[in-house]
């Protein structure tokens, strides 16, 4: 175990020390508890129980989920009026992503999408391309079902808190060229192709786009990013792609289903503008029917963090052209399959190349014969620019990414 593990061991268990001296002061029986606890991971379980056993009476204190994304809004039962706040909650490398914050609140009320180039007002794509900055929410309920691809302009928060928001069975989500986009509480599912058509990005400019992959969320281009408390799956392509000199993203919290490419980082080996590409992984639950691609990396940085890896097929992280892996305080379940307990996958590469490659697991957590193949030399100085944010101890995993996916959040009440 490495020092920082250690550190951030002892600090919890410091954190938790005098959580329960205050529970001692309003409620003697935990006492007990207490003094029969040694194990700081045992500290741990115990605290999260007691948590949830008196939510209602600790106020505040309930919201201590070790999450720091959602404890730092979700707490709030006046989220509905304090919506724009969330930008403030982004970490790792798309912390920047201010999304709509300077912008108005936009109500979409219309689920439509009749004409890519001349969107209605109330609906998402209107929405979406407008130049100034917005925070868009939804009236009701709705199920999307796109025409043509969604070409989003920037400074753009797509927020589905307090509506159960479906993105699906056409084609999705497409961040072109653009910059500062929260993407939240979204459910994005069984995206398709869309063939040659005219599309509307701006006010002021519609053009003819080829043939799009039928990805759920593709990032070309674009710049602080992030994707938080979405729920993604069965798409034609990808479910996540960030290509092409995409920098600066974020994407936790998300639940990924039922799909065989789960995520691509990098356009090709050969693409050497991805080299500068930071992407943050953070606070997933890769789950039931994935294959691969838990991500697919090239030539950047990637900080994989405190995800949960329940289901893969093939492999869970693998990539190609030397990018730089750093692997930190997740879990990975391996399927019962024999053949298939390797984590990592070293692609188009024979070993004496991959060998280079700094790949790093950190604190990770492997169950029933998962392994991690490390590659590399000098990893800690490789994986500085990496590091864009501090592992929890892999046992608080599943508490952190319990509710990833978009979730079921109602006025007047946390979500």
């Amino acid at each position: 175990m490495s020092n920082i593990t250690i550190n951030s061991s002892l600090s919890l268990f410091f954190f938790y020390f005098f959580f329960f001296f205050f529970l001692f002061l309003i409620s003697h029986p935990v006492l007990s508890t207490f003094s029969h606890v040694q194990d700081p991971d045992l500290v741990v379980q115990d605290v999260h129980q007691s948590i949830n056993a008196s939510r209602r009476n600790l106020g505040y204190l309930s919201c201590a989920s070790g999450n720091p994304i959602d404890d730092c809004w979700r707490c709030d039962p006046n989220w509905e009026k304090n919506r724009q706040r969330l930008a403030d909650c982004a970490i790792g490398f798309g912390k920047n992503a201010g999304g709509g914050r300077d912008g108005r609140i936009y109500v979409v009320t219309d689920p439509g999408d009749d004409d890519p180039v001349n969107p209605r007002p109330g609906t998402l794509r209107h929405a979406v391309i407008q130049n100034e900055p917005l925070w868009i929410i939804f009236k009701r309920d709705m199920v999307i079902r796109l025409n043509q691809e969604l070409v989003m302009n920037s400074h753009k928060t797509i927020d589905g808190r307090g509506a159960s928001v479906h993105i699906s069975n056409g084609p999705c989500i497409t961040i072109h060229y653009a910059s500062n986009i929260i993407i939240h509480g979204i459910h994005i599912h069984d995206c398709v192709i869309a063939g040659n058509g005219i599309i509307r990005d701006s006010p002021q400019h519609a053009g003819h786009w080829e043939v799009s992959d039928g990805d759920g969320i593709v990032i070309f281009a674009g710049k602080n990013i992030w994707i938080d408390h979405c729920s993604l799956s069965n798409c034609n392509d990808g479910l996540i792609d960030v290509i092409h000199g995409s920098t600066a993203v974020t994407i936790s919290n998300n639940y990924f289903t039922h799909h065989d490419k789960v995520m691509l980082l990098g356009h090709s080996d050969a693409f050497g503008q991805d080299k500068n590409m930071q992407v943050t992984i953070a606070f997933n639950h890769f789950g039931e029917g994935l294959v691969q691609r838990m991500p697919r990396c090239r030539l950047g940085y990637f900080h994989v963090v405190n995800n949960d890896y329940t289901h893969w097929e093939m492999y869970a992280i693998g990539g190609s052209a030397s990018p730089t892996i750093y692997s930190h305080g997740n879990r990975f379940l391996a399927p019962n399959d024999r053949f298939r307990k390797e984590v990592t996958k070293h692609e188009d590469a024979p070993e004496s190349k991959w060998k280079h490659w700094n790949w790093i697991s950190e604190g990770d957590l492997m169950l029933n014969g998962a392994f991690f193949r490390q590659s590399g030399g000098g990893a800690w100085a490789a994986c500085s620019r990496a590091s864009s944010l501090s592992a929890r101890p892999v046992s608080l995993v599943g508490s952190v990414t319990r509710t990833a996916g978009a979730l079921n959040c109602r006025a007047g009440s946390r979500c």
